[in-house]
């Protein structure tokens, strides 16, 4: 009874017995049509039991094994590959169905390859998760079938595996040449041209032609008899925290990604980014409560704790609590930082009932408040109407679309800084915000 549990009928088995049951009603008409059909019916059994013996012959006639990453990368391709080997001394014909994790609500999965005798071949293909979380193989299924193709073989292979998919990752690498060159401008990044100097001290120095004039140190200088001037470095291990709202404002999806997850995404690249340029990176997320904490420090091991963190926010359908927000910032950061607030405003009353907390938060630190703009809405816009009804839509498209303009210019009257981004954009265009303000000495 084993023998015939992995077995399986191909299609063309079934073809052929049809083409035979035609033969024979051709022959009411045609006699001589008879005797053929009769034949073939010969041959399609010979064929059958030849194809069977080739296939069932023997034990454990290939091996297969699934290779698989140690986690998954969230919102990028994810490559898989697929070692199977031939034992068979003949050409075999594969079908290969590897039960993916559900998550992927892939139902027609497949892949079909031709190996030598001998032989072992890599195929591969890939994943693009869209949930942070734990992945679930299942078993690795091969059919196995000659060149005759009309009985396969079922080997089942249980090489179930658990992959965690993680915050984009992989994004670092587009990101590791964070010095302004050619590769990064290729990326999006602008260079920012540097205002005035920044104020951490260095040493006094002799004055040299070309010196800034305004570092003049006039007590040092009456002391000495001659020009000195202050030098000042680089302002470094300043604290950058990014802030992620967690609550339902988040949730809405673009191109199978939430906002959510595009703002994890950016805070994983951004704290690689600011740890590059010497500062502390710390991040935390809210809702009706503050989770998911990490210190800003310079610790080697900062990354791989941020990077935790990240996979273990959970999405809530709570209203975000600004006021909780604002108290945590106020007892538990002391010194000034910049402060990245990922969050999303449709509406100008939605941003003037928060407002007043986020301006408290930005007296005491540098805020910049990023949020998103809705690119189902742009497209909307951009399409010709030619109903009275499509009229109605597109002029609510561009209110909507313009009171994310007016709650720009709302934060800039208060002195907040706002990033308004595609969600596609965000991570390009918080780097650039960084690297500005950086150059700009506002911290």
């Amino acid at each position: 009874m084993k023998l015939f549990k992995p077995f399986y009928i191909q299609p063309r088995f079934f073809y052929a017995g049809i083409g035979i049951v035609l033969l024979f009603g051709l022959s009411y008409f045609e006699p001589l049509l008879f005797n053929i059909a009769q034949l073939s019916i010969l041959v399609l059994v010979i064929l059958f039991f030849l194809d069977f013996l080739i296939i069932f012959i023997g034990k454990r006639k290939i091996e297969a094994s699934r290779l698989l990453p140690d986690k998954f990368s969230n919102g990028d391709k994810n490559r898989i590959e697929l070692s199977v080997t031939n034992n068979y001394p003949i050409t075999i014909y594969f079908e290969i169905i590897d039960e993916i994790p559900e998550q992927f609500q892939i139902r027609n999965f497949k892949l079909n390859a031709i190996i030598s005798p001998r032989k072992t071949n890599l195929v591969q293909y890939h994943l693009k998760p869209t949930e942070r979380g734990e992945y679930h193989f299942g078993a690795l299924n091969v059919y196995v079938s000659s060149v005759i193709k009309l009985v396969s073989k079922r080997f089942i292979f249980n090489t179930g595996a658990m992959v965690p998919t993680y915050p984009s990752f992989q994004q670092l690498k587009k990101f590791e040449l964070l010095n302004i060159n050619q590769n990064s401008l290729e990326y999006g990044l602008k260079k920012v041209r540097r205002l005035g100097h920044t104020m951490e001290f260095e040493q006094i120095k002799e004055y040299v032609l070309g010196d800034d004039l305004r570092t003049i140190n006039w007590k040092t200088t009456a002391k000495r008899n001659q020009l000195m001037v202050n030098q000042f470095q680089d302002e470094k291990s300043q604290p950058v925290y990014s802030i992620i709202d967690k609550g339902r404002v988040m949730k809405m999806p673009f191109n199978g990604l939430s906002l959510l997850d595009y703002a994890i995404n950016a805070t994983l690249v951004m704290s690689n980014v600011v740890l590059k340029k010497h500062d502390k990176a710390g991040m935390f997320s809210f809702s009706k409560k503050i989770d998911n904490r990490v210190v800003a420090e310079r610790r080697s091991s900062q990354m791989q704790f941020i990077l935790e963190s990240l996979y273990n926010v959970k999405i809530d359908f709570y209203e975000s609590d600004f006021s909780r927000l604002y108290v945590n910032v106020k007892k538990d950061i002391s010194h000034r930082s910049l402060i990245l607030l990922y969050t999303n405003f449709e509406t100008l009353d939605g941003l003037n009932r928060q407002l007043p907390y986020l301006k408290a938060i930005n007296k005491g630190h540098l805020l910049v408040v990023i949020f998103f703009k809705n690119t189902e809405l742009n497209n909307l816009i951009s399409e010709k109407a030619e109903t009275v009804q499509q009229v109605y839509d597109k002029v609510i498209a561009e209110k909507f679309a313009f009171e994310k303009r007016l709650i720009v210019n709302e934060l800039k009257k208060y002195g907040i800084y706002s990033i308004l981004t595609t969600p596609e954009n965000l991570t390009i265009d918080t780097i650039n915000k960084y690297l500005e303000i950086k150059s700009r000495g506002l911290l």
